[in-house]
């Protein structure tokens, strides 16, 4: 290798190294938990909201939603804020609006033509989940809530009322 190339190298590497220092400290790459996930500590599932939960200091989706980030695997709990329609538009998904500790509401659509449904959810109900967020301006959306049968994607779930749908 000519000494030429060497820098050549050199400058690759070190360009490199810092425009992904940058992309860490913008929040533009996630830093830390396995696979990018952010995650706050669960809750009872299926318990009442007025049982003990993770506290506003521990729900991740406060700073997803400020930083307008998407693509973020993420796992928290929330309590049942509305139980909306199914979308029975392509892939079947179970929706309803989850409000978090730190007071984000957001969409949960969870994909029932491969993962149970959560039959008998109510307003109220504790719910767990690990998916996939996605900002809006409404709060955002956690899909990938179930397992991909094709074993490419990280598997999500919901826990509620002492189950996991997955």
């Amino acid at each position: 290798m000519t000494q030429r190339a060497r820098w050549t190298t050199i400058v690759v590497v070190v360009a490199l190294a810092g425009l992904a220092a940058i992309g860490v400290g913008r929040g533009l790459i996630p830093a830390g938990s396995e696979a990018g996930a952010v995650t706050s500590p669960p809750a009872i599932a299926g318990s009442p909201a007025t049982a003990p939960a993770a506290g506003p200091s521990d729900d991740p989706l406060p700073g997803l939603f400020a930083g307008h980030r998407s693509g973020v695997e993420v796992e928290g709990t929330g309590v049942v804020s509305r139980i909306l329609p199914d979308d029975l538009d392509g892939s079947r998904h179970q929706k309803f609006l989850l409000t978090t500790p730190g007071g984000v509401s957001i969409l949960i659509a969870h994909n029932i033509d491969i993962a149970p449904r959560l039959d008998g959810l109510a307003k109220g109900d504790r719910v767990d989940f690990r998916g996939d967020y996605e900002w809006s301006d409404k709060g955002g959306t956690v899909h990938w809530t179930h397992h991909d049968p094709s074993g490419q994607h990280q598997a999500g779930w919901l826990r509620w009322s002492g189950r996991t749908f997955s």
